[in-house]
């Protein structure tokens, strides 16, 4: 279902995966730096979310400026949680790269303003860029550190914007409840030689699943 969310005055495109069933939880993706919503992996795992019953939420946002980009994923947070159509209980806000950012953003605000009312669950990040190709030394942290909601990291253990031994120092240091999962030799887009990307994605999407259902079950017990 295709729509578009007003954002100042302008419009983002957004597009709904929605499930067969009525859903009870949501998930809100975007993408990197370059392309839109419809990159592959985004388009593969909104399909695989919403064929296991969570509705998912793509949108684009071209902005290559993370404030900027934050800010839209704001709004489409408070597009989600008001929304007629789809009374969800919550939402994981999940991003690729640049987006993983700005989701990462969004959430530290959140729980910084202490809106109470649990609709954020998770964040998940999809390539998180912890650093700039060869620049290790400056890291993209201070987002991450504040979080407190569940986090699940999906990296390639060869990412050139994500030095493994880095992140997982980083992971080691936040407050909030946290998993790594590494996509064996991939590298920042999450490529594989000698694996297919569907094979790759099959990978990533099971992971980010049975994530979402550990932390939503953990909740009912």
């Amino acid at each position: 279902v295709k729509v578009t969310i007003p954002f100042g005055n302008k419009y983002l495109d957004a597009i709904f995966s929605v499930p067969e069933k009525k859903p009870t939880y949501g998930v809100i993706l975007t993408h990197g730096a370059g392309g839109d919503m419809n990159f592959p992996h985004l388009v593969s795992l909104a399909a695989y979310l919403a064929s296991h019953g969570v509705l998912c939420l793509r949108f684009t946002c071209k902005g290559l400026n993370v404030a900027y980009r934050t800010k839209a994923y704001q709004t489409v947070v408070e597009y989600l949680k008001l929304s007629d159509d789809y009374k969800l209980s919550g939402v994981f806000l999940a991003g690729r790269s640049m987006g993983s950012r700005a989701a990462a953003c969004v959430v530290r605000q959140l729980s910084q303003d202490d809106d109470g009312d649990g609709f954020i669950r998770g964040l998940m990040c999809l390539s998180y860029p912890l650093h700039r190709p060869k620049l290790q030394s400056k890291l993209r942290d201070e987002d991450l550190l504040l979080i407190r909601c569940p986090v699940l990291f999906v990296s390639g253990s060869a990412d050139e914007m994500c030095d493994k031994q880095l992140l997982e120092g980083v992971v080691s240091k936040m407050k909030a409840p946290k998993k790594i999962h590494w996509i064996d030799k991939a590298n920042h887009g999450m490529a594989v030689k000698g694996r297919t990307t569907d094979d790759v994605m099959e990978e990533i999407n099971a992971q980010v699943f049975s994530w979402i259902r550990e932390n939503v079950q953990l909740e009912h017990k």
